[in-house]
């Protein structure tokens, strides 16, 4: 029995390997850029590696993750057998080989990244689509359409799901505290999230718990309309895309990804069936609305003392709040009949046929609509963070500094975006209702 658990140990070691995760970038056509590869500096989780007194050369890169060649290797290094010629203002040369840095700064530090090169752009192209289905703008558009343009019902019980997915996995990290996979060996293809931790994946648990659980919403309320096998397939692809691409964006070993998909399935079922219960609570419940507040509050005060601070702490309360906003504003619409469910006794509902008409009038709702979030969110924050500063104490000078303090950041992040997703599910319908959209 022993023996067999070493070798399971000694197996789920090599998929965290950070090399694995290099050899599928390299497969991919990403390289590290020779000038940024051979630079003195390594960073590993967003850190920067410095030289302590009696620390060899060999430890500080054992340390990084890097191997040095043996002896009787070519002089040529690894990066240089690797890594096509670039020309030195980075512009690509022949052949379609491109240099780029990371698309956005890291949330934390605003490290720009190192620079790498891209020799395939399909699949960069491919996998940036992939990452983004896990990422905040998806979502600001995703849910908005759910809600608007295809059913209330769907897109709440989605935003349940997704809320108590994301929560216990942001929670999972912190309490674990796994490093990102370590640069170099590792290219890190994108920067903004490299200073949380990294097991599990919370983009391969979105990535697993939003499409499976649409493809299960979708079949209740459109019964046999659609084949069950499309709508699987659908969320196959879609999942295996989004846990695909954190790999190739190395932010996460095969492991993370693996136990992130994993982690999500096991909470879909348990939570799944339980989802009549909660919902019906947030819509007929007199106690619903301090309940709510009072248990998102009470998970998001928890999630602010795991660990010291960092950029998951901010997002567990801002999904918190968006949660919260959503299950106030599903109780306010059963008190004003406003967005009011499809009786059991109409179901399946009918697709409409698809049209010019129909198409353009969802577009209008889903601009006009993330319009007033957008607009919801930039006032709020304006408001709050002032506010908020002022009576804690903290000085608002540097607000970078500033939202490092729990008293700021979990205030900020659980109102703006709560005042969103009350403004999602409540205020922007009960405006379309009086524009007659």
């Amino acid at each position: 029995v022993g023996g067999a658990v070493r070798g399971c140990w000694k197996h789920l070691r090599l998929l965290q390997e950070p090399q694995l995760v290099a050899r599928f970038q390299r497969v991919c056509g990403i390289r590290a850029a020779a000038r940024s590869a051979e630079r003195a500096e390594f960073t590993n989780n967003g850190a920067v590696h410095h030289y302590t007194a009696g620390e060899t050369g060999e430890e500080v890169l054992a340390c990084c993750g890097v191997q040095r060649r043996s002896p009787g290797e070519s002089g040529q290094s690894k990066v240089e057998q690797e890594v096509e010629d670039v020309s030195p203002n980075g512009t690509a040369p022949p052949g379609g080989v491109r240099t780029l840095k990371p698309l956005r700064r890291n949330s934390l530090t605003g490290e720009a990244g190192q620079e790498f090169v891209i020799q395939n752009r399909f699949l960069f192209f491919f996998f940036t689509l992939g990452t983004e289905l896990g990422n905040e703008l998806f979502y600001t558009l995703f849910f908005p359409f759910l809600m608007w343009n295809v059913d209330a019902f769907v897109g709440r019980r989605l935003i349940m799901v997704w809320v108590w997915v994301m929560f216990l996995g942001q929670c999972t990290k912190d309490v674990l505290g796994w490093p990102r996979p370590a640069s170099p060996p590792v290219v890190k293809v994108e920067m903004f999230y490299n200073s949380e931790y990294s097991m599990p994946s919370t983009h391969a648990m979105s990535g697993t718990a939003i499409p499976f659980s649409l493809c299960n919403v979708v079949k209740l309320v459109l019964s046999r309309q659609y084949p069950s096998w499309l709508g699987f397939s659908v969320a196959i692809c879609w999942c295996m895309l989004v846990c695909s691409s954190r790999i190739y964006m190395g932010m996460h070993s095969v492991l993370d990804v693996i136990v992130g998909f994993l982690y999500s399935v096991f909470i879909l079922l348990f939570f799944l069936p339980a989802l009549d219960l909660i919902d019906g609570f947030n819509l007929n419940s007199r106690f619903a609305p301090p309940v709510i507040i009072v248990i998102t509050l009470a998970l998001a005060l928890f999630s602010f003392t795991l660990d010291s601070w960092s950029t998951s702490r901010g997002d567990t309360a801002q999904i918190l709040g968006v949660g919260a906003g959503v299950a106030l504003a599903s109780h306010v619409n059963r008190l004003w009949d406003l967005m009011p469910d499809v009786a059991a006794d109409q179901l399946p509902l009918t697709v409409p046929a698809l049209s010019a008409g129909l198409f353009w009038a969802a577009m209008l709702r889903l601009f006009l609509g993330v319009l007033v979030l957008v607009a919801t969110r930039a006032l709020m924050k304006a408001v709050t963070i002032p506010v908020v500063c002022r009576l804690s104490r903290v000085p608002s000078s540097d607000l970078r500094k500033a939202r490092q303090n729990m008293e700021v950041e979990l205030p900020y992040r659980y109102i703006v975006y709560g005042t969103m997703g009350f403004s999602l599910l409540f205020l922007v319908p009960l405006l379309f209702t009086h524009l007659g959209l």
